[in-house]
């Protein structure tokens, strides 16, 4: 089972906790299935997904949106990242060269490519921001690909 991810990245301390217990519920439900991420490796949601695709037993692909994506990531959680990026079975790199909405766009389409469903870690609020959560959520639903919205109580965006 081939699980993509969408999510916010803005996510309060205590939201991540809430979500990344949902995320390790949902994941458990394909009890049996040999679980694969893939996951933009972005902070927030899509770090929660690679950690609890771990603690199910299942393994998880990067696509990485451009080489500079590393600097995008907050300071303070850079280390997080590069430990995700290194416990990547595959990196796949967009062919951007620079971290942006293109890039975002190019990552978020080869990611629901690779996938047989898609999670939302999305408060249901539509934006006009290409390459972010709600673009990712129509792009998934135009292409037919089955999701998951999880925003459980106690989620919240700084």
């Amino acid at each position: 089972m081939r699980i993509g991810i969408t999510g916010h990245t803005n996510l309060t301390d205590g939201a991540a906790e809430v979500i990344y217990s949902a995320l390790v519920r949902h994941l458990r439900a394909f009890d049996g299935a040999e679980i694969v991420g893939v996951t933009c490796l972005a902070d927030g949601a899509d770090q929660l997904f690679a950690r609890a695709v771990l603690e199910v037993g299942g393994s998880y692909e990067v696509v990485l949106p451009a080489p500079d994506y590393r600097l995008k990531v907050p300071a303070e959680r850079r280390r997080d990242f590069d430990a995700l990026l290194a416990g990547a079975r595959v990196v796949l790199p967009t062919g951007e060269r620079r971290s942006g909405a293109p890039a975002y766009v190019a990552a978020n389409r080869i990611m629901l490519e690779r996938v047989d469903r898609l999670v939302a870690v999305w408060d249901g609020h539509e934006r006009d921001d290409p390459g972010g959560t709600s673009d990712v959520v129509a792009l998934a639903r135009i292409r037919g690909v089955p999701m998951t919205v999880i925003w459980p109580a106690g989620a919240e965006r700084t």
